[in-house]
This record gives structure tokens, C-alpha cells and sequence, in this order.
């Protein structure tokens, strides 16, 4: 191997240390990850924002696990799972006595933080009347327990994150201006699954893998078409519906053979009610293909019936992740997974 192989080689190992729960390589994931790699030594607070589904903890954990902070406490709340009363709470802990049924003294998950990074998802579902209590402990780095009157200094880096529009919150008086440019210093948007199709394969046989192996069982083919299908279904519920199916089929599969989840086979890929104008061109181009028998140039091609040449129809296809179904199969015709279980096991 010469020189600057081996620096190549070094650098691609160094980077799936860095990420190694995160499967994905698509153009928009890799934008998201430079993000997190220039973000995560600073001690600045970061916004993850996007779908549900979409990854946001795991996005939280590599920015902890990148920063000079790993190796100390990284605690998470999940704002909108906590019951108003309580809330306040969680987050600044409490005395003996402070309300009824605090039979004891109780450290929030800012002083459990303390020295590290402190994960609050759902933000936008604090409620109002906390908010300026949170936007404090943000800008002074103190607070005071319920109950109590002396003040507690806390050095904690807070990573929050939501699927609201905080600003549209912000203009209609649902969320504090003031605290959302405080949380908004380094934002980080996640794309959709359905906005990074290159990343489905991978994470199909990942999930597969990781699921067969936790159930005992041994599955080893992917039909090309089952991929197929999974590339082109929109996933409105994102990875976190991609792994609850992949779930769901790894307990209905024998054989060692992968049971196809979706309903119909053959019309998963094109039949979902595009949301997007990016989905509606893949829906169009998929049909085309579909009925020119995946023929791309000449008189009965698909590029001829969208009126498209075919150099550019073959560009749209790369842009958009779609491939040939055969094209997809690790070997003749299915996926193979004695792949996967050779790379890191890595959690989406």
C-alpha cells in the first residue's frame, strides 16, 4: 500500500471511530456529520432540529462523544414525556418538603450534568412559565433548587432538540424569543430518510443483521426487490419506522430469508402519495422505468416516454438514489449479509 493510501486508509478508519454508532454515506448525512466534527470541541450550544425519527439523541451523543466532555455524565430529558408539575423538577431537582410528596432531596438532571452535556429533547415543549428559569441557567450557568434558596453553579453543555418550527412558535407567543436565540447558536437540521435514499440499503442490512442476531435467527438473503421497495417507500416515520419494520419482518421471516414488510410487493415503490417535489419526480421516473422494463435509451426507453435525454434521465437517477433492482443485491438477485456482521456494530 503506498503513502497516500495508507493516509487515506488511516483517515476513513479514524472517521468510523468517530461515528461509529452512525450508518450512512450519503451527500446529505456526510453534511450533517462535518457539522457535528466542527461543532463538537467548542462548548456552544447546539440545536438539532428535524423530523421524529430522523436521529436527533444519536446526533446529541456523537457531539458529546467528540467533545474534551466525553468521559463525564451525558444525561438526557425528554421535555415533552414529563408532566408540567414535575418538569421543573427533573430539570433543577428539589428540597425535602418543597411539594407535597418530595419526602426527599432530589438533584435535577442539570446537576447530574455537571462537567458534561445535558440532552433535552423536545424542547419546544417546555412549557412558558419554566422558560425563563431554563433561559438563566443557560446564560449564568446557576439556579436553585425547588425549594430551596441557595444557589447552584453548574458547567453544563446543552445539546437540545425538537421537531417543532420554533421560530413560527416564536411569532405566535408559544416559545420565548429570547430563549430561542440562546438554544439557536450552532443549529443542526437532520434530513428526512426520504432525503437520503443512498443511506437505506445500509441501514436495512444493518438492521437485519443486528435483529436476527438478537432473535437467534439466521437470515441471510434480501430479495433486490424487497431493497427496492424499502429505497423507494417515502417512510414517514423516518429510521424509527424503517427499524420497527425491519423488526416486525425479522419475527415474521423463516427460511433465511427476509419477509418484505411493506403491503404490496410490487406497488410499495411507486404507490405512497408523494409529499415532495423531489418525491414526486422519483415516483415519475420509477413508473416510467417500471413500464419500459428498466430500459433507459432507445425508441421504447424511459427516457424517450419522459421526454428527457438519456444522459440526463441517468443523471436524475444517480441525484435521486435509483437503481436497477438487480443492481441492488450484494450477489445474484438478493442481499447478502455475510457482510455486515465483518463492520462495527453501529445503532442508527
Amino acid at each position: 500500500m503506498g503513502a497516500l493510501q495508507q493516509i487515506e486508509h488511516n483517515e476513513s478508519d479514524s472517521k468510523e471511530r468517530k461515528f461509529e454508532q452512525i450508518i450512512g454515506g450519503s451527500p446529505a448525512w456526510e453534511a450533517v456529520l462535518a457539522q457535528v466534527e466542527r461543532v463538537a470541541p467548542t462548548d456552544s450550544t447546539v440545536l438539532v432540529l428535524g423530523e421524529t425519527g430522523t436521529g436527533k439523541e444519536l446526533i446529541a451523543k456523537a457531539v458529546h462523544s467528540l467533545s474534551a466532555r466525553c468521559g463525564k455524565p451525558f444525561v438526557k430529558l425528554n421535555c415533552a414525556a414529563i408532566p408540567f408539575d414535575l418538569l421543573e423538577s427533573e430539570l433543577f431537582g428539589h428540597e425535602r418538603g418543597a411539594f407535597t410528596g418530595a419526602i426527599a432531596q432530589k438533584m435535577g438532571r442539570f446537576e447530574l450534568a455537571d462537567q458534561g452535556t445535558l440532552f433535552l429533547d423536545e424542547i419546544g415543549d417546555i412549557p412558558l412559565a419554566l422558560q425563563p428559569k431554563l433561559l438563566r441557567v443557560l446564560q449564568e450557568q446557576e439556579f436553585e433548587r425547588l425549594g430551596s434558596g441557595r444557589t447552584h453553579k453548574v458547567n453544563v453543555r446543552l445539546v437540545a432538540a425538537t421537531h417543532r418550527n420554533l421560530t413560527d412558535m416564536v411569532d405566535h407567543n408559544q416559545f420565548r424569543g429570547d430563549l430561542y436565540y440562546r438554544l439557536n447558536v450552532f443549529p443542526i437540521e437532520l434530513p428526512p430518510l426520504r432525503e437520503r435514499r443512498e443511506d437505506i440499503v445500509p441501514l436495512v442490512m444493518h438492521y437485519v443483521e443486528v435483529f436476527a442476531r438478537r432473535m437467534g435467527k439466521c437470515i441471510d438473503q434480501v430479495p433486490a426487490e424487497t431493497l427496492s421497495a424499502f429505497e423507494a417507500y417515502p417512510w414517514p416515520g423516518n429510521v424509527r419506522e424503517l427499524q420497527n419494520l425491519i423488526e416486525r419482518a425479522v419475527i415474521l421471516s423463516d427460511h433465511g430469508c427476509f419477509h418484505n414488510p411493506l403491503p404490496k410487493l410490487a406497488g410499495a415503490q411507486i404507490s405512497p402519495e408523494p409529499k415532495t417535489l423531489k418525491d414526486s419526480e422519483r415516483v415519475l421516473i420509477l413508473r416510467a422505468l417500471e413500464a419500459a422494463g428498466w430500459v433507459i435509451g432507445g425508441a421504447k426507453g424511459a427516457a424517450g416516454e419522459l421526454g428527457l435525454k438519456r444522459t440526463t434521465l441517468i443523471a436524475k437517477m444517480k441525484k435521486l438514489g435509483i437503481a436497477r433492482p438487480e443492481r441492488q443485491a450484494r450477489t445474484s438477485g438478493v442481499g447478502d449479509l455475510s457482510s455486515v456482521s465483518q463492520s462495527p456494530a453501529r445503532i442508527q
